[in-house]
Protein backbone atom coordinates (compact mmCIF):
# COMPACT_ATOMS: atom_id res chain seq x y z
CA UNK A 1 0.00 0.00 0.00
CA UNK A 2 1.48 3.43 -1.02
CA UNK A 3 2.59 5.64 1.99
CA UNK A 4 1.02 8.85 2.43
CA UNK A 5 2.53 10.30 4.55
CA UNK A 6 4.56 12.61 2.74
CA UNK A 7 4.23 16.12 2.00
CA UNK A 8 4.99 17.29 -2.03
CA UNK A 9 5.01 20.99 -1.04
CA UNK A 10 5.37 23.37 1.41
CA UNK A 11 3.95 26.77 1.40
CA UNK A 12 5.78 29.80 2.61
CA UNK A 13 3.10 32.68 2.25
CA UNK A 14 3.30 35.58 -0.18
CA UNK A 15 5.47 37.92 -1.14
CA UNK A 16 4.61 40.90 -3.70
CA UNK A 17 1.13 38.82 -4.48
CA UNK A 18 3.48 35.58 -5.49
CA UNK A 19 3.18 32.55 -3.77
CA UNK A 20 6.42 31.15 -2.38
CA UNK A 21 6.44 27.09 -2.36
CA UNK A 22 8.71 24.45 -1.61
CA UNK A 23 8.93 21.00 -3.52
CA UNK A 24 10.38 18.42 -5.47
CA UNK A 25 9.89 18.38 -8.97
CA UNK A 26 13.18 20.13 -10.08
CA UNK A 27 12.92 23.29 -12.08
CA UNK A 28 14.80 26.32 -10.98
CA UNK A 29 16.79 24.59 -7.52
CA UNK A 30 18.92 26.47 -5.17
CA UNK A 31 21.38 25.43 -2.88
CA UNK A 32 20.07 28.08 -0.06
CA UNK A 33 16.52 27.06 0.38
CA UNK A 34 17.14 25.82 3.96
CA UNK A 35 16.72 29.84 4.28
CA UNK A 36 13.26 29.61 3.86
CA UNK A 37 12.86 27.74 7.42
CA UNK A 38 14.98 29.90 9.19
CA UNK A 39 12.85 32.64 7.76
CA UNK A 40 9.65 31.38 9.22
CA UNK A 41 11.53 30.94 12.78
CA UNK A 42 12.35 34.27 12.67
CA UNK A 43 8.79 35.69 11.56
CA UNK A 44 7.52 33.26 14.66
CA UNK A 45 9.40 35.48 17.00
CA UNK A 46 10.02 38.79 14.96
CA UNK A 47 13.73 37.96 15.29
CA UNK A 48 14.91 40.43 12.48
CA UNK A 49 12.74 43.52 13.30
CA UNK A 50 13.39 43.24 16.85
CA UNK A 51 17.10 43.49 16.08
CA UNK A 52 16.68 45.53 13.11
CA UNK A 53 14.99 48.47 16.02
CA UNK A 54 18.53 48.23 17.94
CA UNK A 55 19.63 50.52 15.04
CA UNK A 56 18.95 54.17 13.55
CA UNK A 57 19.03 55.15 10.45
CA UNK A 58 19.92 58.72 9.52
CA UNK A 59 19.82 58.29 5.81
CA UNK A 60 17.91 59.95 3.55
CA UNK A 61 14.77 58.45 3.16
CA UNK A 62 14.23 59.34 -0.89
CA UNK A 63 17.20 57.92 -1.12
CA UNK A 64 16.94 54.32 0.30
CA UNK A 65 16.61 51.04 -1.61
CA UNK A 66 17.63 49.18 0.94
CA UNK A 67 16.25 49.57 4.36
CA UNK A 68 17.95 48.77 8.09
CA UNK A 69 15.77 45.82 8.40
CA UNK A 70 16.57 44.24 5.15
CA UNK A 71 20.19 45.06 5.96
CA UNK A 72 20.48 43.21 9.69
CA UNK A 73 17.87 40.27 8.11
CA UNK A 74 20.46 39.81 5.15
CA UNK A 75 23.04 40.00 7.20
CA UNK A 76 21.63 37.35 9.88
CA UNK A 77 20.30 34.43 7.07
CA UNK A 78 24.12 35.11 5.18
CA UNK A 79 25.89 34.16 8.33
CA UNK A 80 23.49 31.44 9.22
CA UNK A 81 24.26 30.27 5.63
CA UNK A 82 27.76 30.13 6.05
CA UNK A 83 28.61 33.56 4.64
CA UNK A 84 30.39 34.80 6.64
CA UNK A 85 32.57 37.17 4.09
CA UNK A 86 30.85 40.40 3.25
CA UNK A 87 32.05 39.96 -0.78
CA UNK A 88 29.64 36.64 -0.83
CA UNK A 89 26.69 39.06 -0.89
CA UNK A 90 27.40 40.62 -4.48
CA UNK A 91 26.22 37.86 -5.56
CA UNK A 92 23.69 36.69 -2.90
CA UNK A 93 22.31 40.26 -3.46
CA UNK A 94 20.51 38.22 -6.98
CA UNK A 95 19.66 34.90 -4.88
CA UNK A 96 15.90 34.78 -5.10
CA UNK A 97 15.75 33.19 -1.52
CA UNK A 98 17.41 36.36 -0.06
CA UNK A 99 15.00 38.61 -1.87
CA UNK A 100 11.92 35.93 -0.41
CA UNK A 101 13.43 36.49 3.00
CA UNK A 102 13.72 40.13 3.00
CA UNK A 103 9.48 40.52 1.40
CA UNK A 104 10.71 42.37 -1.45
CA UNK A 105 11.47 40.33 -5.18
CA UNK A 106 12.53 43.48 -7.28
CA UNK A 107 14.40 46.51 -6.66
CA UNK A 108 12.42 49.98 -6.67
CA UNK A 109 15.33 51.73 -8.67
CA UNK A 110 16.43 50.59 -12.23
CA UNK A 111 19.95 48.92 -12.17
CA UNK A 112 19.80 47.48 -8.05
CA UNK A 113 18.93 44.24 -6.68
CA UNK A 114 16.45 43.11 -4.55
CA UNK A 115 18.87 42.82 -1.45
CA UNK A 116 22.22 44.57 -0.75
CA UNK A 117 25.55 44.35 -2.05
CA UNK A 118 29.08 44.31 -0.07
CA UNK A 119 29.34 48.01 0.01
CA UNK A 120 26.16 48.81 1.25
CA UNK A 121 26.58 45.99 4.20
CA UNK A 122 29.58 47.54 4.91
CA UNK A 123 27.65 50.98 6.06
CA UNK A 124 26.22 48.39 8.41
CA UNK A 125 29.36 46.78 9.82
CA UNK A 126 30.81 49.91 10.85
CA UNK A 127 27.73 51.18 12.03
CA UNK A 128 29.28 52.89 15.22
CA UNK A 129 27.36 53.44 18.70
CA UNK A 130 24.24 55.78 19.25
CA UNK A 131 26.27 59.02 20.63
CA UNK A 132 29.58 58.96 18.70
CA UNK A 133 28.28 62.11 16.33
CA UNK A 134 28.29 59.44 13.55
CA UNK A 135 25.43 61.80 11.71
CA UNK A 136 28.48 63.98 11.20
CA UNK A 137 30.09 61.44 9.02
CA UNK A 138 29.34 61.29 5.34
CA UNK A 139 29.41 57.13 5.59
CA UNK A 140 28.36 56.58 9.02
CA UNK A 141 24.73 57.13 9.23
CA UNK A 142 23.48 53.88 10.49
CA UNK A 143 24.00 53.72 14.37
CA UNK A 144 23.58 50.61 16.74
CA UNK A 145 22.40 50.95 20.82
CA UNK A 146 24.60 48.28 22.08
CA UNK A 147 22.28 48.33 24.97
CA UNK A 148 19.23 47.37 23.43
CA UNK A 149 21.07 44.66 21.50
CA UNK A 150 22.42 43.15 24.87
CA UNK A 151 18.83 43.23 26.69
CA UNK A 152 17.66 41.58 23.29
CA UNK A 153 18.93 37.94 24.15
CA UNK A 154 17.67 38.14 27.57
CA UNK A 155 14.39 39.62 26.19
CA UNK A 156 13.96 36.44 23.42
CA UNK A 157 14.96 34.31 26.09
CA UNK A 158 12.43 35.54 28.76
CA UNK A 159 9.70 35.15 25.81
CA UNK A 160 10.34 31.93 25.15
CA UNK A 161 8.77 30.63 28.59
CA UNK A 162 5.19 31.07 29.34
CA UNK A 163 5.55 30.81 32.89
CA UNK A 164 8.64 31.94 34.35
CA UNK A 165 11.20 28.85 35.20
CA UNK A 166 11.73 27.74 38.57
CA UNK A 167 15.50 27.54 38.35
CA UNK A 168 17.64 29.63 35.90
CA UNK A 169 21.37 27.96 35.74
CA UNK A 170 23.55 30.34 33.79
CA UNK A 171 26.83 28.51 31.75
CA UNK A 172 29.62 31.13 31.31
CA UNK A 173 31.89 30.08 28.65
CA UNK A 174 34.90 31.21 26.69
CA UNK A 175 36.53 30.70 23.19
CA UNK A 176 39.51 31.55 21.00
CA UNK A 177 38.03 32.83 17.94
CA UNK A 178 41.24 33.27 15.62
CA UNK A 179 41.47 36.66 13.26
CA UNK A 180 41.16 35.74 9.67
CA UNK A 181 44.80 36.47 7.59
CA UNK A 182 46.82 36.37 10.99
CA UNK A 183 49.49 33.22 10.65
CA UNK A 184 50.48 33.72 14.10
CA UNK A 185 47.54 32.82 15.84
CA UNK A 186 46.23 36.20 16.91
CA UNK A 187 42.65 35.90 18.46
CA UNK A 188 40.11 36.99 20.45
CA UNK A 189 38.67 35.61 23.75
CA UNK A 190 34.79 36.21 23.29
CA UNK A 191 32.53 35.79 26.63
CA UNK A 192 29.43 33.27 26.20
CA UNK A 193 26.60 33.07 28.55
CA UNK A 194 24.37 30.47 27.92
CA UNK A 195 21.10 29.56 29.68
CA UNK A 196 20.10 25.49 28.42
CA UNK A 197 19.92 26.31 24.57
CA UNK A 198 19.61 30.12 24.91
CA UNK A 199 22.02 32.23 23.91
CA UNK A 200 21.91 35.53 26.75
CA UNK A 201 25.05 37.45 25.83
CA UNK A 202 27.74 37.69 23.46
CA UNK A 203 31.03 40.03 24.64
CA UNK A 204 33.72 39.83 22.69
CA UNK A 205 37.02 40.61 24.21
CA UNK A 206 41.19 40.60 23.48
CA UNK A 207 42.52 37.75 24.30
CA UNK A 208 45.56 38.70 26.14
CA UNK A 209 43.06 38.61 29.78
CA UNK A 210 41.95 36.78 31.70
CA UNK A 211 39.54 34.58 30.88
CA UNK A 212 36.97 35.55 33.49
CA UNK A 213 37.36 39.14 32.68
CA UNK A 214 34.05 40.96 33.09
CA UNK A 215 32.19 37.84 33.78
CA UNK A 216 30.54 39.35 37.36
CA UNK A 217 29.58 42.33 35.68
CA UNK A 218 27.60 41.06 32.65
CA UNK A 219 26.26 38.48 35.14
CA UNK A 220 24.97 40.99 37.14
CA UNK A 221 23.29 42.43 34.43
CA UNK A 222 21.79 39.41 33.11
CA UNK A 223 20.21 38.53 36.29
CA UNK A 224 18.97 42.03 37.01
CA UNK A 225 17.08 42.16 33.75
CA UNK A 226 15.42 39.03 34.36
CA UNK A 227 14.51 39.75 37.91
CA UNK A 228 13.04 43.13 36.52
CA UNK A 229 9.99 41.08 35.14
CA UNK A 230 9.73 38.37 37.15
CA UNK A 231 10.08 37.00 40.69
CA UNK A 232 13.03 37.54 42.32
Amino acid sequence: MPTECSQDSFAFGTVDGRRVVGAFDGGLITSDAGALLLGATSKAVALVERFAACFSDARAVEQIEHTVGTLVGQRVFGLALGYEDLNDHDELRHDPVMAVLAGKLEARRRNCAPVAGKSTLNRLEHAPEEGAGFTSRRYHKISHDAGAIERLFVTLFLDAHATPPQRIILDLDATDDPLHGHYDCYCYLPLYVFCGRHLLSAKLRRSNIDASAGAVEETARIVAQIRSVGPA
